[in-house]
């Protein structure tokens, strides 16, 4: 994307304030992402969709009667935040449910289920739906770790029908899965992108190849060919999704809905002939289309680049798909527009519920006193992070999508400035550590996002507000905050995540409670450090990395990397 010099920092929000400018009839921005700006006669299940930005028009594209009810908005790259999430339905509810909807990545997943939960502790149902078409990036066994590309619109498309013809939550919940389940998709690229701000390519790929089973995120294929004819292309798609039929069903004689995505630079008249190509190869196979859609769902920035999706509808399925629908980039038959009527949103109660105006609790002089000594700590991490977030982001970028030290910057950042406004108004350590906590988990957005939010406000709890905190209270948090992360994020030790560097911190920290914290903490840095260093000989087992095997043999894990470099500048800042 770097035909111009954009800043990373701001690319994301200025993208979505341009977007609502132009498409005001349709959406209104709220905190977090966009709504709809209008709303059935009756009341609906608002289906709320969401992810990273930089795949327009996913997915604020996708907003409009017939479709999502709202679409969380993260930046670049990076899952939206749990608050994101939570302010968003807040702002789409109309009292009959939420239903999330997402692709099935490691960071949406632990954002939005973050998020759901708020929600339903707030009183609002919700259902969440992560979607898992793409067949690249897992076997048919494991195809709950499958992650989301083009497959999207059918789920999220199908979801906003039965919500507009007054499904129950648990209704449109159903036919949301059974999407999911019916669709199956696949991608090739010619080239990789290049984020905002960035000087290379994600990936490059040999001249004269191709690349297949991409992910959308400029993660690289997962093998290289020889550029194909359109002939050969569509052979090559349609034949790997065929060996994929849902049910194992023979696919003769049935109905597919078929969506050829272009992925940014790859357009429409280059589109429509492997179309023409992709039409021929079903019907030779006996395969009736039910319906096309030929165009830009699901993009990666400029990439060279599409993929193909077939889904097998059921009757009611197929109702719902072709259901009228109008969002900024998708326009299905026409919606009544004489049954809408305009969104107030006045009286929703949104926003970071730690900012502006928000009541800092009572704490004892001690605790406030040592505020200074967590700003100082905050201020190194950050500082340590900017020092290394172009190594980071190059280490990312061997199997992921390059964007680890952009995203650990945004949240050290947002740490400092949180727990500044915190200590300025009086509060204690256990709340400044929590709101530098809340600030992280909501600029990062992703996986690290969630993860040093878990981190953070585990230590944070532990040394609380009453006291000056204690060597034990901090073994206690970092503890908690091991046992959080696994818990929330599923790794181990072995998978090849941040868990291998801090479960051997953790465990080191406790190792000899009786001595002082500046004597263990280094030691206990040194074992992290060691181990993220070991992660280089490991095979990736969750995460975007995992769908790359072999080719992340050699890279260290940049969670790993990150952590251990961070507790290393904390060790040394303490001794000095």
């Amino acid at each position: 994307m770097a035909f111009l010099d954009h800043d990373p920092e701001t690319f994301a929000a200025a993208a979505a304030a341009g977007f609502v400018a132009v498409h005001g009839e349709l959406v209104q921005q709220v905190p977090g992402g966009v709504v709809r700006a209008t709303r059935s006669a009756a009341d609906e299940v608002a289906v709320v969709i969401g992810g990273g930005s930089g795949h327009y028009p996913a997915f604020g594209g996708l907003v409009g009667p017939g479709l999502a009810h709202g679409a969380v908005l993260g930046n670049i790259f990076a899952s939206p935040s749990a608050h994101q999430v939570t302010d968003v339905a807040r702002c789409a509810e109309q009292g009959r449910g939420v239903l999330l909807s997402y692709g099935n990545y490691a960071g949406d997943v632990l954002q939005f289920e973050a998020g759901a939960e708020r929600l339903r502790q707030s009183g609002i149902p919700v259902r969440s739906v992560a979607v898992t078409d793409d067949i690249s990036s897992a076997p048919p066994a494991e195809a709950s770790k499958r992650r989301g590309i083009a497959g999207d619109l059918v789920v999220f498309k199908i979801a906003g029908a039965a919500a507009t013809a007054g499904y129950d939550l648990d209704g449109v919940a159903r036919v949301a899965e059974a999407a999911n389940a019916a669709t199956r998709s696949l991608g090739v690229a010619f080239s990789g992108c290049t984020l905002p701000g960035a000087d290379e390519p994600l990936f490059r790929v040999p001249a004269g190849r191709m690349s297949v089973g991409l992910g959308i995120h400029g993660e690289p294929g997962l093998e290289d060919v020889d550029i194909p004819t359109p002939h050969g292309l569509a052979e090559l798609l349609v034949g790997r999704l065929l060996a994929e039929v849902p049910g194992g069903h023979d696919p003769h004689g049935r109905r597919v809905i078929v969506i050829l995505n272009g992925l940014g630079s790859f357009k429409y008249d280059e589109l429509y002939v492997v179309f023409d190509e992709v039409r021929r190869a079903l019907a030779a196979r006996g395969i009736v289309l039910a319906d096309a859609r030929v165009g830009e769902f699901c993009t990666s920035f400029e990439m060279s680049g599409l993929s193909l999706t077939l889904c097998w509808p059921d009757e009611e399925l197929e109702g719902l798909w072709r259901a009228p629908a109008r969002s900024a980039a998708y326009v299905q038959g026409s919606p009544a527009d004489d049954a809408l009527r305009t969104v107030d949103l006045a009286d929703r109660a949104v926003g970071d519920p730690a900012g502006a105006g928000a009541t800092t609790p009572a704490a004892s002089e001690q605790s406030r006193a040592y505020v200074p000594r967590i700003l100082t700590a905050l201020e190194t991490l950050s500082r340590t992070v900017d020092e290394h977030a172009d190594d980071l982001g190059r280490i990312d970028a061997v199997a992921g999508d390059g964007d680890h030290g952009l995203g650990m910057q945004r949240g050290a950042h947002a740490a400092v400035a949180a727990a500044r406004a915190a200590g300025a108004a009086g509060a204690g350590a256990g709340t400044t550590l929590r709101r530098a906590a809340e600030g992280w988990s909501d600029d990062a957005g992703g996986t690290s996002g969630a993860l040093w939010g878990l981190i953070l406000g585990a230590v944070a709890e532990a040394i609380g507000d009453t006291d000056s905190p204690t060597a034990d209270a901090v073994r206690r948090g970092v503890r908690d905050a091991c046992a959080r992360v696994i818990e929330h994020g599923g790794a181990h030790v072995g998978d090849k995540t941040m868990v291998d560097a801090l479960a051997p911190f953790a465990a080191a920290l406790d190792d000899e409670p009786s001595t002082p914290l500046t004597t263990d903490w280094p030691r206990a840095a040194e074992a992290a450090r060691r181990a993220a260093d070991g992660t280089a000989a490991m095979l990736p087992k969750l995460g975007r990395a995992r769908t790359h095997g072999a080719k992340a043999v050699g890279t260290p894990d940049p969670g790993a990397v990150s952590f251990a470099l961070i507790v290393t500048a904390l060790g040394e800042q303490a001794l000095r």
